[in-house]
């Protein structure tokens, strides 16, 4: 796969809103996530999180605010349109082409993209081997252990070589000992690969230790943004979310 060169690439997020039968699921959010850098996206359940990736990636249309990627709209474009311009996601539930091999999970992804299928193996086997899935290369999808699929939609995620990598509660499921293999392996990533990574997850333990910044939400608005440090002391964010133990 080709690298990119070290420039900064910038995803905004303006005013962004989505309404269900008059519910704002998402309401009026606001933020900005740079490539190198990893924002966490933290609420309670129905808090709006999930809506605001899939408003974000396309798979949902905006009722309100745009946007961006690098100055240009990504608003109301369809979701592979999106991907085109570089923002690639994965899942709460694991959505893995399961009756095809792990390897060919990775490969349709880069083809999707446009590239050739043998360069597609070569993008495939590298991601591979970076997630320590090479052994299972060969194996149906399906038939890998559940922490291994995860980094599966991870690898699948990368081969589309993103600009921003959205991962949707990716330690659901893990126990504490593969939650600490996921926080190691995303360290890996923002260190070795020009992308931003906005994560949504419940693992506080996780998030507190691999974010730069969080931001919060409750009830679809926006209540807090900043370090975990600053979050954590949020009196606002204590009493909604993370409780006086946090």
């Amino acid at each position: 796969m080709e690298s990119r060169q070290d420039e900064i690439s910038i995803l905004e997020i303006q005013d962004l809103s989505k309404s269900f039968a008059g519910l704002k699921a998402v309401d009026e959010v606001s933020f900005g996530l740079r490539t190198g850098e990893i924002l966490g996206l933290i609420g309670p359940n129905g808090s709006g999180k999930t809506t605001l990736i899939n408003v974000v990636t396309g798979l949902l249309p905006a009722s309100g605010g745009k946007v961006f990627v690098n100055g240009k709209e990504a608003t109301g474009r369809p979701a592979h349109r999106v991907a085109r311009m570089g923002i690639a996601r994965t899942f709460q539930t694991i959505r893995l082409f399961k009756e095809l091999s792990v390897i060919e999970n990775v490969e349709v992804a880069a083809v999707s993209m446009g590239l050739p299928r043998r360069n597609a193996v070569h993008v495939a086997r590298d991601l591979l081997a970076e997630m320590g899935l090479e052994p299972w290369a060969d194996r149906l999808a399906s038939e890998i252990p559940f922490g291994d699929q995860r980094k599966l939609e991870i690898a699948r995620a990368l081969a589309m070589n993103p600009k921003f990598l959205l991962l949707d509660e990716p330690a659901a499921g893990l126990n504490e000992d593969e939650s600490d293999l996921l926080l190691d392996l995303l360290r890996v990533i923002r260190a070795n690969k020009p992308v931003g990574v906005l994560i949504v997850d419940h693992d506080m333990r996780l998030m507190m230790n691999l974010c730069d910044e969080l931001h919060v939400l409750n009830y679809g608005k926006t209540i807090a943004h900043g370090t975990p440090d600053e979050v954590r002391g949020n009196a606002e964010v204590v009493s909604a979310y993370l409780g006086s133990s946090a």
